[in-house]
C-alpha cells in the first residue's frame, strides 16, 4: 500500500475516547451491543433477502449491498476499538493502521454514492414502474455497484498513500479512537498542504456530487409522484422513500459535519465523539430502518418465521 516509508514511527497510540478505567468498561459493554446489533441486523438482512424471492428486485438488492457496506464499515473499526477499551496501552501498527484508513475510506464513498444510486432506484421506480424492470435490469445493476466499489477502494487507497507517504518524525499519539485522515495529519513533521486541499477536495466533490444526485432524484420523484392521481396512490408512493430518505439525512448531515468544517473551526475532540455516531451507530440504525419502516421485508420476515415454526413442529 505505502510504497515508501518516509516515517521514523512504527506504530501509532490511540488516545481513545477516554481513560477512566470504569467509564471504558461502560462503554465497552455498550459498543459490544451495539456491535451485535449492528452485525445481527445487517447479516440477518442480506440473509432475508437472499432467501425471499419477492424481494428480488432492484431496490432490495442495493439494499444488499447497503448492508454489507455497513458491515464491512463499523467492522473496520469497531472490533478494535472494543479491545481498545481492555487494555491501557492503545497500539496499532504502522501498515495495520493505513490498512484500516484505507477501508474506512472506501467504505465511506461507497456508501455515499450507494445512497445516491438508490435515490435514482426509487425515482425509476416511482416515475414507471411498468418498466421499472426494463430499465433498471440486473447487469446495469452490477454495473453500478462495481463501479461504486472499484471507485471507492480506488479513493481509499489514493488518501492512504498520500497520508503514510507523510513524515511523521515526532509524536506518535493519534488523538482519535481509530486511524482517520485529520488526527494523523496533524501528527505529520512534513508539509501537509497538499494533502489536506486532496482531503479538503476529494471529500467535498464525492460528498457534494453524491447529494446532486440524491437531491435531483428525490425533485423529479416528488414531480412524479404528483402525477399520481389517487392520494392512497401518493401515499404508497412515498412510503417506498422513507426510509432511504431517514438513511440519508442521518449519514450525509454527520458526513458534512465531519468533514465540510473549515480548518479553524476543527475540533479533534468534537470530531472523534461524532464519529462514534457516525461509525458504530449509523451502520446499526440502517437494518433498523429498512425493516421497521418496510412491509415488505417485515412480510418476509413474517413468512420466514411461519416456515421456520411449522419446521420445528
Amino acid at each position: 500500500m505505502v510504497e515508501t516509508n518516509h516515517s521514523e514511527v512504527s506504530d501509532f497510540l490511540l488516545v481513545g475516547l477516554t481513560d477512566d478505567p470504569d467509564l471504558r468498561i461502560s462503554l465497552f459493554a455498550v459498543f459490544l451491543i451495539i456491535y451485535l446489533t449492528s452485525v445481527v441486523g445487517n447479516i440477518g438482512l442480506i440473509v432475508l433477502i437472499q432467501v425471499s424471492p419477492q424481494l428480488h428486485t432492484p431496490m432490495y438488492f442495493f439494499l444488499t449491498h447497503l448492508a454489507f457496506i455497513d458491515f464491512c464499515f463499523t467492522s473496520s473499526v469497531t472490533p478494535n476499538t472494543l479491545l481498545n477499551f481492555l487494555r491501557d496501552i492503545k497500539s496499532i501498527t504502522f501498515y495495520a493502521c493505513a490498512t484500516q484508513l484505507c477501508c474506512f475510506v472506501t467504505f465511506v464513498v461507497c456508501e455515499l454514492y450507494l445512497l445516491s444510486i438508490m435515490a435514482y432506484d426509487r425515482y425509476v421506480a416511482i416515475w414507471n414502474p411498468l418498466l421499472y424492470a426494463v430499465l433498471m435490469p440486473r447487469k446495469l445493476c452490477l454495473q453500478m455497484i462495481t463501479s461504486t466499489y472499484i471507485y471507492g477502494f480506488t479513493v481509499g487507497l489514493a488518501q492512504a498513500v498520500a497520508t503514510f507517504r507523510l513524515s511523521f518524525c515526532g509524536s506518535n499519539v493519534v488523538n482519535h479512537f481509530y486511524c482517520d485522515d485529520v488526527p494523523l495529519v496533524a501528527l505529520a513533521c512534513s508539509d501537509t498542504h497538499v494533502k489536506e486541499l486532496m482531503l479538503l477536495v476529494i471529500a467535498g466533490f464525492n460528498t457534494l456530487c453524491s447529494l446532486v444526485i440524491v437531491v435531483v432524484s428525490y425533485v423529479l420523484i416528488v414531480f412524479a409522484i404528483l402525477r399520481i392521481r389517487s392520494a392512497d396512490g401518493r401515499r404508497k408512493a412515498f412510503s417506498t422513500c422513507a426510509s432511504h430518505l431517514t438513511s440519508i439525512t442521518v449519514f450525509y448531515g454527520t458526513v458534512s459535519f465531519m468533514y465540510l468544517q473549515p480548518k479553524s473551526s476543527h475540533s479533534l475532540n468534537t470530531d472523534k465523539f461524532a464519529s462514534v455516531f457516525y461509525v458504530v451507530v449509523i451502520p446499526m440504525l440502517n437494518p433498523l430502518i429498512y425493516s421497521l419502516r418496510n412491509q415488505e421485508v417485515k412480510n418476509s420476515l413474517k413468512r420466514i418465521i411461519e416456515k421456520l415454526s411449522l419446521a420445528i413442529k
